[in-house]
């Protein structure tokens, strides 16, 4: 169990800053990050104050842009000086660094095994999840999109991570996300469960109150 001054620095001071993004990275998608984080931690006896603290500051970043948001979520961790209560310098930029990491579409392999837990991690391969994500950031950042344009968007970009041959990449064996990259790349390949399964999140999405 992380210590428990850097969870109450940690839950009031950054886990907050989620609730500004988007559907898809609010404070529900970053406390999965880190519950997931804390249970592949145990097997490699990782640091869980560090395993904690990288898992929570892996996309403030994207306060700041989306495309860099791994690069700036590393540099908002290093230069938070209250971390200093808690880590040494050594530790701060061994955290920064499995922040950059941590991004799918990342060229290269963690550089830690902390880079690998929070990338797995934030690897949730839940095809529900995954679509409804795709689907609500779609709506967010591309509202002038018909339906069909949503549609399309969607399936470029599960062609494009997710497919056989996408640039998604898992760390950890020890990660169930296998097994369920496999039965997101049969949706991927079925076009009619596919077309279902988004007809129905976009309607469940874009239904009034």
């Amino acid at each position: 169990m992380p210590n428990q001054e850097l969870i109450h620095y940690i839950e009031t001071e950054i886990i907050p800053r989620y609730e500004a993004f988007d559907k898809a990275h609010r404070t529900d998608h970053v406390r999965s990050v880190i519950e997931r984080s804390l249970a592949l931690a145990t097997p490699y006896g990782a640091d869980p104050d560090m395993v904690y603290t990288v898992a929570a500051y892996h996309d403030t970043g994207l306060s700041v842009e989306r495309e860099r948001h791994h690069l700036y979520s590393g540099a908002i961790l290093a230069a938070d000086l209250r971390l200093r209560r808690w880590f040494t310098e050594e530790q701060i930029g061994i955290m920064r660094e499995a922040a950059e990491d941590h991004r799918a579409s990342s060229a290269h392999a963690p550089r830690t095994i902390y880079g690998r837990i929070v990338a797995e991690a934030d690897r949730l391969i839940d095809p529900e999840t995954i679509l409804r994500r795709t689907v609500q950031y779609g709506l967010a950042h591309y509202p002038a999109l018909d339906r069909t344009g949503h549609f399309l968007r969607l399936k470029e970009h599960l062609d494009r991570k997710y497919a056989d041959g996408g640039y998604l990449r898992l760390w950890l064996p020890e990660s169930d996300n296998a097994k369920r990259l496999a039965e997101l790349r049969r949706i991927i390949r079925d076009a009619g469960r596919l077309q279902t399964l988004f007809d129905r999140i976009f309607d469940e999405e874009t239904r009034r109150p």
